[in-house]
C-alpha cells in the first residue's frame, strides 16, 4: 500500500471463510450432506459428524461423513449433494450485519478475500446472488488450489497481494481454518455461530472467538 498512513493497524490481508463465516449456510449444507449420503445407500451421517466436513473439499468432505459408501460411488453421491444443495440455494443469506462490517473494513484499505471449500462455480454464483460484486478483492476455492487445512489458499493470496504472513489473518468458523492459518503461518479468529464447536478452537490459537457477526466486527475495528 504505497500511502503508509492508510496502512491497516495490524493486518493488510483478511482472509474470510465462507459458510457459516459470512454465509448462513450450515444447517442446509448439514442437512444436504445426511440427505446426499442416505441416496446412495450409506447410513446417514449424524448431525455433527456432517457438520464438521464444512469447510473441506467436496469429494474430502463427502468421505469423511460416509465411511460405509464405498469409493465408486463417491462420483453419485457428490451428484446428490449438489442437487440437494441447488434445491435450497436460494434459502441461503448472509448473517446480519455482513454487508456493513465488510464496507467498513473497506474504508480502512483492508485488502478483503475469501478462503473457501466451496468450488470456484458454487462461490460465484453465491457471490451473484447476494450482490456481493466488487466487495472482495480476491478469492480462492478448494478445487483452485487444495482443500483446508492445506495452507495452499492462504499462500496464493498472500503472493498475489504481497502480503506477508504475519501480516494476513483467516477468519472461519471450523477447526480446518484455523488449522489453514496455523500451517501459512497466519493469525486467525474464530466464530462460534458456524459449524464446529468452539471450545476446541484454543488448540489452534485464534486471537479471538466471536460469538456474532457484530463481536466479530468490533473486534475487527478495534484490533485489525
Amino acid at each position: 500500500m504505497s500511502n503508509q498512513n492508510q496502512r491497516p493497524r495490524q493486518f493488510d490481508l483478511i482472509a474470510f471463510d465462507w459458510d457459516g463465516t459470512l454465509f448462513d449456510s450450515t444447517a442446509i449444507i448439514t442437512r444436504c450432506i445426511q440427505r446426499a449420503v442416505v441416496d446412495v445407500g450409506g447410513q446417514e451421517p449424524s448431525k455433527e459428524a456432517a457438520s464438521y466436513v464444512i469447510g473441506m473439499a467436496l469429494m474430502q468432505a463427502l468421505a469423511h461423513a460416509a465411511p460405509d459408501v464405498p469409493v465408486e460411488r463417491y462420483p453419485q453421491l457428490g451428484e446428490r449433494y449438489r442437487y440437494h444443495y441447488m434445491a435450497h440455494q436460494n434459502d441461503l443469506s448472509l448473517f446480519d450485519g455482513v454487508l456493513e462490517m465488510l464496507a467498513e473494513l473497506k474504508v480502512r484499505h483492508h485488502w478483503l478475500t475469501v478462503a473457501t471449500g466451496k468450488s470456484r462455480k458454487g462461490l460465484n454464483e453465491a457471490l451473484h446472488a447476494v450482490e456481493l460484486k466488487g466487495a472482495f478483492d480476491g478469492s480462492r476455492t478448494a478445487d483452485e488450489t487444495a482443500g483446508k487445512p492445506s495452507p495452499l489458499m492462504l499462500q496464493e493470496l498472500m503472493r498475489e497481494f504481497g502480503v506477508e504472513p504475519e501480516r494476513t489473518l483467516m477468519i472461519g468458523d471450523t477447526t480446518h481454518d484455523l488449522q489453514m492459518a496455523l500451517n501459512a503461518g497466519c493469525a486467525s479468529v474464530g466464530v462460534s455461530y458456524g459449524a464446529h464447536e468452539p471450545s476446541v478452537f484454543h488448540a489452534l490459537k485464534p486471537l479471538h472467538v466471536a460469538h456474532s457477526v457484530s463481536e466479530l466486527r468490533q473486534w475487527l475495528l478495534a484490533n485489525a
